[in-house]
C-alpha cells in the first residue's frame, strides 16, 4: 500500500488522468477524446520507490552515522533532530526530537497535511460575482483563491481567471451593463500580516498581504515574475492592497471605470430587484481554483508563502475558525489532533513558516510525513508530490553537488526552511539497503554569515543516511 501511495503521488505531478483516487480528486481536467490524445509516457522515477522488505536500520546504526556529524559548529548552538522508518513509523535517532524549534519554511508541511485533511484533495476554491445592491453593480467576492489571474497571462498556470468570469458576468445581466464594482475580501478578517514576521517580509518581494481576494499572489506583474522566477528565486513585487488591485483588473475588463472600485459586502440574496434587473445578491458567474492537491503541491515545490496562508486559512474555513492568521493556526493545531498526533508539539503563527513564533518539534515533522506515507490516510500523499529533489529540482536543485553531499543527489526529497539564523530541512531518503526513511532536521541558532555552509552541514546529516543501512 505505501509504495501505491507514493507513486500515485509522484504520478499527480506529471500526469493529470490518471484511474483512481488522483483522476477523482483531479477531476474533468482533461477534455480530450481518449481516441485523439497521444498516450502519456510514464513518469520518470526521480526516488527510489519503497522496499518495505529492504533491511531496517537499528537506533545504534543511525547514531553512529550522524553524532559525528550534528555537532558541526556551522549547526550553531542548538540542533534538534529525528529519524524514523517510513513503514514502521518506528523513531530510529532523535535528539531534542519533542522539543519545539522555528521550523521556517517546513511550517509549509503541516499547512499541506492539514488542508488535505480538512478539506480533501479534490477541493477547488471558488470566486464569485453577484448582483450589488444597485442596478449594474457588480460585488466580486473572494473566496480565498491567491493564484486567481487576470487572464491567459497569469503567473500560475491552469488557474481560474477574471476574464472568464467577466463573460459570464455580462451574460447574466443581459441588456443591463455594468456599471460599478465592489470588492467583498470580507471572508479573510483581522491583520493581513502575520505576527512574528520580520519587518522587510511585506515589502521583500516573498510575502505579501493576505486577502481573500488577489491575483497573481498579489504579483503586480505575474508574466515579468515568471520569466525570472529562478534568478530571483521567486521574489516578485506585491500589490499593498492586492483586493483592490483586483477589482480595478475585474472593472476593466467590464468596461467599467476603475476610480470607482471600492471595498464592500455582497447583499444577501432574495431581496427585491428592479425592472430588467437581477435581485440583489443573485450570483452572476463563478469560477474555480485548480484542486487543492494541485495548489499543495505548488506550495511545497515552490515554497510559495502566499499560497500557503491562503490555505492555512481554508483550514479554518472547514474547522468553522475565522479564516484569519490567529483563526487558521488554532484551526491547524486542531486538525493535527483529530489525525492522533501530538498536538502539543506544534505552536503556530502563521501558515508559511514566515513568523519566528512559530514553534514545531522535528518528531511532529516526521510523525506527519510517515502518516502521509503509510497508506492509513492516502488523501495526504499529495504532500511528497511537491517535495524537491536533490541536485535536481526546487529548493534542492543546486544542493547536493559537491563531494562532501553528493551521495543525497537524487536520492533525498525534502521541503527547506530559511529565514536568519534558521535553518531546517525535512522530508524522506532512502537508505543504501533501499529502506525509506523520515527525518526532519532544524537548527534555530545557526551563526551568522555564509548560509551555505549552514546549508551544507545540514545535507552532510542527510546524505549520510542515504549512504549507510545503519545497521
Amino acid at each position: 500500500m505505501l509504495a501505491t501511495v507514493l507513486l500515485l503521488a509522484l504520478a499527480a505531478v506529471a500526469v493529470v488522468v490518471r484511474p483512481g483516487p488522483v483522476a477523482g480528486w483531479l477531476g474533468n481536467a482533461d477534455e480530450t477524446p481518449a481516441a485523439a490524445r497521444t498516450p502519456d509516457p510514464d513518469p520518470s522515477p526521480v526516488l527510489a520507490g519503497p522496499d518495505a522488505n529492504a533491511p531496517e536500520p537499528t537506533p545504534d546504526g543511525v547514531r553512529a552515522a550522524l553524532e559525528p556529524l550534528v555537532g558541526a559548529a556551522e549547526l550553531g548552538s542548538r540542533v534538534n533532530l529525528s529519524v524514523a522508518d517510513v513503514t514502521t513509523g518506528k523513531s530510529l535517532y532523535a535528539r531534542g526530537g519533542d522539543d519545539g524549534t522555528v521550523p521556517a519554511s517546513v511550517t509549509k508541511l503541516a499547512t499541506g497535511v492539514t488542508v488535505l485533511e480538512a478539506r480533501g484533495p479534490g477541493y477547488r476554491i471558488p470566486t464569485r460575482a453577484v448582483a450589488g445592491a444597485n442596478p449594474g453593480e457588480v460585488v466580486l467576492v473572494g473566496g480565498g483563491d491567491p493564484t486567481l489571474a487576470v487572464n491567459k497571462n497569469g503567473f500560475y498556470p491552469g488557474a481560474a481567471r477574471l476574464d472568464d468570469l467577466a463573460k459570464q458576468v455580462k451574460q447574466a445581466l443581459g441588456g443591463t451593463a455594468p456599471t460599478k464594482v465592489v470588492v467583498d475580501s470580507t471572508l479573510f478578517p483581522g491583520p493581513v500580516h502575520g505576527p512574528g514576521w520580520d519587518d522587510d517580509i511585506p515589502t521583500g518581494g516573498f510575502g505579501a498581504s493576505i486577502s481573500a481576494l488577489m491575483t497573481d499572489g498579489a504579483r503586480r506583474d505575474p508574466e515579468a515574475a515568471r520569466k525570472t522566477f529562478d534568478d530571483t528565486h521567486g521574489a516578485a513585487e506585491r500589490y499593498p492592497q492586492p483586493d483592490l488591485a483586483a477589482g480595478r483588473s475585474f472593472a476593466r475588463l467590464l468596461g467599467v471605470p476603475t476610480d470607482g472600485v471600492a471595498r464592500g459586502a455582497a447583499p444577501a440574496a432574495g431581496g427585491s430587484a428592479a425592472a430588467g434587473a437581477p435581485a440583489p445578491g443573485t450570483e452572476l458567474g463563478k469560477v474555480e481554483s485548480q484542486p487543492m492537491i494541485r495548489l499543495v503541491d505548488i506550495m511545497i515545490s515552490d515554497s510559495d508563502n502566499v499560497i500557503a496562508e491562503s490555505l492555512a486559512r481554508q483550514v479554518a474555513l472547514a474547522r468553522n475558525q475565522p479564516a484569519s492568521f490567529t483563526g487558521g493556526a488554532a484551526a491547524m493545531d486542531a486538525v493535527i489532533g483529530e489525525l492522533g498526533l501530538p498536538a502539543g508539539e506544534i505552536t503556530l503563527s502563521d501558515g508559511s513558516g514566515l513568523s519566528r513564533s512559530n514553534r514545531i518539534s522535528p518528531s511532529l515533522l516526521t510523525d506527519l510525513i510517515v502518516l502521509a506515507g503509510n497508506g492509513t490516510h492516502p488523501e495526504l500523499a499529495a504532500i511528497f508530490g511537491g517535495l524537491p529533489v536533490a541536485a535536481w529540482s526546487g529548493t534542492l536543485g543546486e544542493r547536493y553537488q559537491v563531494a562532501a553531499t553528493a551521495a543525497g543527489a537524487g536520492v533525498v526529497r525534502a521541503k527547506t526552511g530559511t529565514l536568519t539564523g534558521v535553518h531546517a530541512i525535512a522530508g524522506l531518503v532512502t537508505t543504501a539497503d533501499g529502506r525509506l526513511l523520515t527525518f526532519a532536521v532544524l537548527t534555530d541558532r545557526a551563526p551568522a554569515g555564509d548560509s551555505d555552509v549552514t546549508r551544507r552541514a545540514l545535507d552532510r546529516i542527510t546524505g549520510a543516511l542515504a549512504t549507510c543501512g545503519c545497521r
